[in-house]
């Protein structure tokens, strides 16, 4: 499974890591994948300490009267989102206002305009106004002009992704489906095969979402931070899969901002995709994980399936044991956290169907198994809710198999496809940028190989993205 990551300061996260000590043992292959999606996101308190370190170094900027430190220091505060209220409170985001407004006071005309424009990529014009104390026909007429800025024509970036997306669609055919069809080709599924047997390995995109799906969702993979009247929702990963699954997963609520940056598996620097959403707390009822549990056990039996489904997408795995033929749907947590409850919770869930599911034990996590024939049963429920693109397609070799639709050499065959293989040769691990290249819309190149690094394509994918945004701002 994943990393665990416990319920932290101002939200809650839940996952879970390692091995159990009774019932199957999961496949190597499993674990090693589990571990690269979703490394650990910074709690609203570190955060807050990130911005406040900033914010100090950029006074001693102004201290010894060093403009352009204050002007990469305030770059770097803004990419942190140390402006957004939302994210770290009024008064950091006064403070990060003091330090721009004391750069406007002690600036020529030349680096105010530069600043300027630094502060037109993140804030809105009120914000400026505030900041640097200024009145708005001030803005919009005298440094509009002498700046050379067009503020009336901005255009937010999941605008720009609508556009280029419609472009796509109208111009070179992109769809949804093909997404799919080039995830899984760089994955190594070979979604022809699959479809000669009669099986769709692609229709998980128009699966649908809903709440109680959402809701199993946030018990494992979803990290939520909750401040002021606000709630945002984050995604992170550096496998190929969920890169393009998260985006997918996301654009339920809206469309997701997306940040590339180095993270760190077992002392390998890997490239790693995250995803955030913002909404309001009176739409997000349940993000406080006590409200969370009171709606779970309140949940109608009809209702339990989609909960399951969005926990086993989220951080639950789906495997066959060969050895003993049989299948098995685990639910893994860290052991000493407050999230251990959640494992629990839905077991008692699982009793409304007749389902019997078992948590055990090991030195540092838990986790709730569902196998055999109750494996069995309990697939059936949640297939047509499942989302995650590999455990919806083992769901229905599993079920195949059962039914004798397909023999023991076809299972095997199509099972393997779907298996992680060890190494960093798997292109199922850490390639989350590449996968997005090919497949997202905001990416997309067609199945291209033309980036032979990722650091070349970041670097070529920021270029594009803000070329395209000019053309548009200035269309």
């Amino acid at each position: 499974m994943r990393r665990i990551r416990c319920i932290a300061e101002g939200g809650f996260k839940i996952n879970g890591p390692s091995r159990i000590g009774k019932g199957p043992m999961p496949n190597e292959e499993d674990l090693k994948s589990s571990n690269e999606a979703s490394l650990p996101q910074p709690t609203q308190a570190g955060r807050i300490e990130t911005c406040i370190e900033l914010i100090e170094q950029a006074m001693k900027c102004l201290e010894n009267n060093d403009k352009d430190c204050v002007i990469k220091i305030l770059e770097e505060l803004l990419k942190a989102e140390c402006h957004n209220s939302y994210v770290v409170g009024k008064e950091v985001v006064d403070r990060v206002r003091m330090v721009a407004h004391e750069l406007w006071l002690r600036s020529d005309d030349e680096l105010r305009c530069k600043l300027l424009r630094i502060l037109r990529g993140f804030v809105s014009k009120k914000w400026i106004r505030g900041a640097l104390k200024m009145y708005n026909k001030d803005l919009n007429n005298k440094w509009r002009t002498k700046c050379g800025i067009n503020w009336e024509r901005e255009v937010a970036r999941s605008n720009i992704v609508k556009m280029i997306e419609g472009l796509l669609r109208e111009k070179f055919g992109w769809d949804e489906i093909r997404m799919c069809e080039e995830l899984m080709r760089f994955i190594g599924v070979d979604t022809e095969t699959f479809r000669k047997y009669g099986i769709e390995p692609c229709d998980w995109v128009h699966a649908g979402f809903d709440e109680v799906y959402f809701m199993g969702i946030a018990l494992t993979d979803l990290l939520i931070e909750v401040v002021n009247n606000y709630v945002k929702a984050l995604l992170g990963t550096s496998n190929a899969i969920d890169a393009v699954f998260f985006l997918t997963l996301l654009r339920y609520i809206r469309e997701p901002s997306i940040t590339i940056v180095w993270g760190n598996i077992e002392g390998t620097r890997i490239i790693e995709v995250r995803y955030a959403v913002y909404g309001k707390v009176d739409k997000w009822g349940w993000a406080n994980y006590e409200e969370l549990i009171k709606r779970i056990r309140a949940l109608r039996p009809e209702d339990v399936p989609r909960l399951v489904s969005g926990a086993v997408d989220g951080d639950g795995s789906i495997r066959y044991d060969f050895n003993k033929s049989r299948p098995f749907i685990e639910i893994a947590s860290c052991k000493a956290c407050e999230k251990r409850i959640f494992l629990e919770v839905i077991q008692e869930a699982l009793e409304k169907l007749g389902i019997e599911g078992k948590i055990y034990e090991s030195s540092d996590r838990a986790v709730l198994e569902v196998y055999g024939k109750e494996a069995v049963k309990l697939l059936r429920l949640i297939i047509p809710y499942l989302r995650h693109p590999l455990k919806r397609l083992r769901a229905k070799l599993i079920l195949m198999l059962r039914d004798g639709i397909i023999d023991d050499d076809t299972f095997a065959e199509l099972y393997n496809q779907t298996k992680y293989e060890d190494g960093d040769n798997d292109p199922k691990r850490k390639h989350a940028i590449d996968a997005l290249a090919r497949a997202a819309p905001q990416t997309h190149t067609h199945g291209g190989s033309r980036y032979k690094s990722s650091v070349i394509y970041i670097n070529e994918l920021h270029k594009r993205w803000w070329e395209v945004e000019r053309e548009l701002k200035a269309y």
